[in-house]
């Protein structure tokens, strides 16, 4: 594992020396690591595709690390990765994704995860994007996440891109058995020309089944934002989505949230923001000391972070 993969870890996974846990790190599409417990299995697929982890029924409050860097440019790697949670488990899987370029070439990451939760499992989940370098190279990460949840299933997503990626689509989607829930919490900044879609599409056709979409972003500089969402409601359930974002200077965001209600007891609802930082906030923090740079910063992570748990 080499110095730019161990700073990434530190950001993107709590990392301190190594985890007493299960865990594989990913390093320029090979493994720098991993490790195995009694209730978590991660076997990788032939051929250095991704990894097959399993989680035992039953399983409490395990967590499993999974993240994956990229060092250098002229790199594109994809990732398939799928997990199966076994009945009522409860477990938290970290993993994230750091992209550092020095090269003239592009370098990006393509990590397909794809999640089977079985009766009554639950899974919070959470992904934090970085990218560091400097050169005419991009830093690219796509995500792909795809999403089964069986009956009373729960998975919740805390998803972050911290900064430095010049362009990302990230795609998420699910579908949703008899009461299961599927919260999502995205929060996403971008500077200078980088841009970022985003496309969620949730399906519910089994009764009392929950999803909440709540994505906050940040549009600095020239750079641009793409917000998509849909949500299909054909049973009784409930859908919720909400896109929230920030303008400055030259930024640009376009949100378009889709409903579908395909049953009269279908309950959806979509709520969306898009202006600038008001001036009285950033007074109010410059009459505390701060000075104007400061004072948007503070705002800006008070603004993306705290609605995370």
């Amino acid at each position: 594992m080499n110095s730019i993969t161990e700073k990434f870890l530190h950001m993107i996974s709590d990392y301190k020396e190594m985890w007493n846990s299960s865990y594989y790190i990913r390093e320029d599409g090979g493994c720098a690591g991993t490790q195995s417990t009694k209730n978590v299995s991660l076997k990788p697929i032939p051929g250095g595709g991704g990894l097959e982890i399993k989680v035992e029924p039953g399983t409490k409050g395990e967590n499993i690390y999974i993240p994956a860097c990229v060092t250098h440019g002229n790199m594109d790697d994809i990732v398939h990765n799928d997990f199966y949670i076994g009945e009522d488990a409860d477990v938290t899987i970290v993993a994230g994704c750091g992209v550092h370029n020095d090269d003239h070439e592009d370098a990006r990451h393509n990590g397909i995860h794809r999640f089977f939760l079985a009766k009554g499992a639950k899974v919070r989940y959470e992904e934090k994007h970085v990218g560091s370098g400097e050169t005419d190279g991009k830093k690219i990460i796509d995500p792909v996440t795809d999403v089964f949840l069986e009956e009373n299933a729960v998975m919740q997503m805390d998803t972050i891109q911290i900064g430095g990626v010049d362009k990302t689509i990230r795609r998420t989607n699910a579908e949703l058995k008899k009461g299961a829930k599927l919260i999502i919490h995205e929060s996403i900044l971008t500077e200078h020309e980088q841009t970022a879609e985003t496309e969620f599409h949730v399906d519910m056709q089994e009764p009392d089944s929950t999803v909440d979409l709540v994505s906050r972003s940040v549009a600095k500089d020239e750079s641009y934002q793409n917000y998509h969402s849909v949500i299909k409601g054909n049973t009784r359930c409930t859908g919720h989505s909400e896109c929230d974002a920030i303008l400055m200077g030259n930024g640009k965001v376009n949100a378009s949230p889709e409903l579908f209600a395909g049953d009269i007891d279908a309950s959806l609802i979509h709520e969306a923001a898009i202006g600038k930082i008001a001036g009285e906030q950033i007074i109010k923090l410059r009459t505390l000391g701060l000075t104007e740079e400061e004072a948007e910063a503070k705002i800006i992570e008070g603004f993306l972070t705290g609605y995370q748990m």
